[in-house]
């Protein structure tokens, strides 16, 4: 028995394990209770409650000096617990992510957690597998490798071992999918010392900006923390000689900074947040970083992938040519006559558990027109290869005389080669083939023949064919996306569409989504000739981008930020991880997300929805705008209990009103209290459009992201031709 059939003994496994660790990546490390409330602690305007505190203690007055620090656990606590609630549900996605493999180990097939796989381990791989490690190849049986989460083209990859095959043709990656065929592999890298570790590990060093308001809070913060100072100092000097009491006048200098300084922002803000990622929850929207939901709110810009966020990321039958004339979808259904047989052979020339998205649309497609009838018995396979894109399927039809019936589909230019087409006939396929990839359809075409020897030929190029039609397969848009992208124009984003397939492609999606794009496309060999001050111009009035391979969607980001936009940005693979860290919002896809895209993400979209981005979006508005609401309401309120606290210092002949515990109770009990109510609030009307202009300016937004032919129409934007 060879090595490889051998596999290696469970006691050097084990060693191997201690030696290179756990096959996985690592994720970012919770933040445990100590380091959130050093957070806390160091936010500005909790300096002054401690001071308070502290103060109080000094004094010996130990129940209002415990009350007061008392307060920064509670806000603690509200912090932690939200923390932990996102970091459970991330961990159970990870779970339901994590694969499991098919080794060898002291020439037994044992199957473990993908997590104990270790280099030189032998894995054995077939149709529907999760590759659980970077490998070699050393055994091929027509395997295909869908490996999308690394390059994000949807097209399947075949691998090989053949002495002529490249190195690339060869090597298959942890988390690739095999989508067709078997094989044995050897593992070369686990962990991060795989593609997919590798890039993981890149994302340390792209670092977050501060969101606005972040920035606009410790503007204001700083600026009130100097004036209380100011205000303090001078209400210290005031109370000691009028009263003469330095500890009480220090006292009463910290509560006039209480009194100046909003407390109660932080706990607003903490509770308006967690309330908001609680209800976006509920909208299939995931945060792991409360700050996303005010970033949301203003955000000017919305990169979606196509596949599976725009589109549903199944396959469906599009059309079909039959050789006389053209069946679209709405019809293909109402002639059986006619699509039934070709069906019936794209159906019978498919695996019977299809993996391939193509093959599951032609099963669905079939048992609507006809099931079948279990009299045809499968006797052998010839599957696609790297030598010929087409499979063909060999039947004996045991109620007719045990004839052999054979049936194909693949590539339209090899079937037709198979079926003999030349001449004035293959210019007139070549038409149609044209026509359906004009329209964005990914194309197969399929043939019939029949075989009356004993023995069945070692290729399937020495059988007869006849060519039997042409079908175009495409990713159905979800039916909520048009009037999504229209709340976006209304709202004032600009929606781009990055995909890795073909321009022509990517401009019929644009169609049915109604995504305003003026006929710039971009493509990834465009933007890597475009310098970064010529891509900065450029981007401004292009929404398509096609052919992008993942690496370039942090270029797309930068070039956006640069210009001083605020990016929110999807994403699923590995490789759209650092794009997705990049941007002001990233969003990563729940159900078809991988752990690295996850982690580096602010969003998770749990049913990986373009609507639900959307509806995000607007949450985050509502939640932005009556956040405004509740800070001017307590700004208001702060201005009697300045007073309050300023009028003792000055008229001696004044009792003190208000001391340090009379306004944290008001400052972290009362306001808090009441605003929260603003939190329940429904949106504006117009809110949108309220953020649009007060972002940029009507007559601004309409040339920054579109065109000065763009006009105004009902409360949307449509673009004049």
């Amino acid at each position: 028995m060879s090595l490889v059939r051998e596999g290696i003994p469970d006691i050097e496994a084990k060693a191997l394990l201690k030696k290179f660790g756990f096959n996985e990546l690592p994720a970012s490390r919770s933040k445990n209770i100590w380091k959130i409330a050093l957070e806390v602690i160091r936010e500005p305007m909790f300096v002054l409650l401690v001071s308070c505190g502290v103060l109080y203690v000094i004094i010996g007055d130990y129940n209002e000096g415990i009350i007061l620090l008392c307060w920064v656990f509670i806000i603690i606590y509200i912090t932690f617990y939200q923390h932990r609630k996102t970091e459970k549900s991330l961990a159970a996605l990870r779970q339901l992510s994590s694969p499991r493999a098919m080794v060898i180990r002291d020439g037994r097939e044992v199957r473990i957690a993908g997590r104990e796989v270790v280099p030189g381990d032998t894995i054995l791989l077939h149709e529907g597998d999760r590759i659980p490690a970077d490998a070699r190849l050393v055994e091929s049986n027509h395997i295909m490798v869908d490996e999308s989460i690394l390059t994000g083209e949807s097209v399947p990859v075949v691998k090989s071992v053949l002495e002529t095959s490249s190195e690339s043709d060869k090597n298959i990656y942890s988390g690739t999918l095999v989508v067709q065929g078997s094989g044995i592999a050897t593992v070369v890298n686990t962990g991060i010392s795989t593609a997919l570790g590798k890039i993981g590990k890149s994302l340390e060093y792209i670092e977050k900006n501060e969101t606005h308001l972040q920035y606009e809070l410790n503007r204001l913060i700083r600026n009130l923390f100097i004036g209380g100072l100011l205000v303090s100092a001078g209400v210290v000097l005031a109370f000691y000689f009028t009263r003469g009491d330095i500890l009480q006048s220090i006292l009463h200098g910290l509560s006039a900074s209480m009194a100046l300084l909003p407390e109660e922002f932080p706990v607003v803000l903490t509770v308006f947040l967690a309330l908001g990622a609680w209800r976006l929850s509920k909208n299939k929207v995931l945060t792991r970083k409360p700050n996303a939901i005010e970033t949301l709110g203003s955000a000017t810009v919305l990169c979606s992938d196509k596949t599976g966020t725009i589109t549903q990321n199944k396959m469906k039958i599009a059309a079909i040519y039959t050789g006389g004339e053209f069946w679209e979808e709405s019809t293909i259904d109402q002639a059986h006559e006619i699509t039934g047989d070709f069906l019936k052979t794209l159906f019978l020339a498919s695996q019977n558990n299809a993996v391939d998205p193509m093959e599951k649309a032609i099963r669905s497609a079939f048992s609507l027109i006809e099931p079948n009838d279990g009299s045809l018995e499968l006797i052998r396979e010839y599957p696609l290869s790297a030598a010929l894109s087409a499979m063909t399927r060999v039947y004996v039809n045991s109620s007719h005389g045990g004839n052999h019936l054979i049936y194909c589909k693949g590539a339209p230019e090899v079937i037709l080669q198979l079926c003999g087409i030349s001449g004035d006939e293959l210019k007139k396929y070549e038409v149609i083939i044209q026509q359906f990839a004009e329209k964005g359809y990914r194309i197969i075409a399929a043939g019939k023949g029949s075989w009356t020897g004993d023995v069945l030929p070692e290729n399937q190029q020495d059988f007869s064919f006849r060519f039997e039609g042409i079908v175009g397969f495409e990713d159905p848009i979800r039916q909520e996306v048009p009037q999504a992208i229209k709340e976006c124009y209304e709202a004032g984003i600009k929606v781009i569409m990055i995909t890795g397939d073909y321009p022509a492609t990517a401009m019929s999606i644009a169609g049915k989504i109604e995504l305003i794009h003026n006929k710039n496309i971009i493509t990834g060999s465009d933007l890597q000739k475009l310098s970064e001050t010529e891509l900065k111009e450029k981007i401004r009035y292009t929404s398509i981008f096609a052919r992008i391979v993942p690496e370039q969607k942090l270029q797309i980001v930068k070039a956006l930020k640069s210009n001083g936009d605020v990016v929110a940005m999807t994403g699923d693979g590995v490789n759209d991880a650092p794009a997705l860290k990049a941007a002001d919002i990233g969003i990563a896809m729940g159900f078809k997300g991988t752990d690295v895209a996850r982690e580096a993400s602010s969003l998770v979209l749990l049913d990986d929805n373009f609507a639900s981005i959307v509806a995000a979006i607007r949450s985050g508005r509502r939640i932005y705008d009556n956040l405004q609401k509740a800070m001017s309401y307590i700004i208001a309120i702060h201005i009697p209990i300045v007073g309050l606290v300023l009028l003792p210092a000055f008229f001696p002949e004044l009792p003190i009103i208000l001391m340090p515990l009379h306004i944290v109770f008001m400052e972290l009990i009362i306001d808090p209290v009441c605003s929260v109510a603003f939190e329940s609030e429904q949106e504006e009307e117009g809110i949108s459009k309220k953020f649009c202009t007060a972002l940029f300016g009507l007559e601004e937004y309409l040339e920054k992201y579109f065109c000065r032919s763009t006009i105004i129409v009902d409360g949307g934007l449509c673009l004049l031709h």
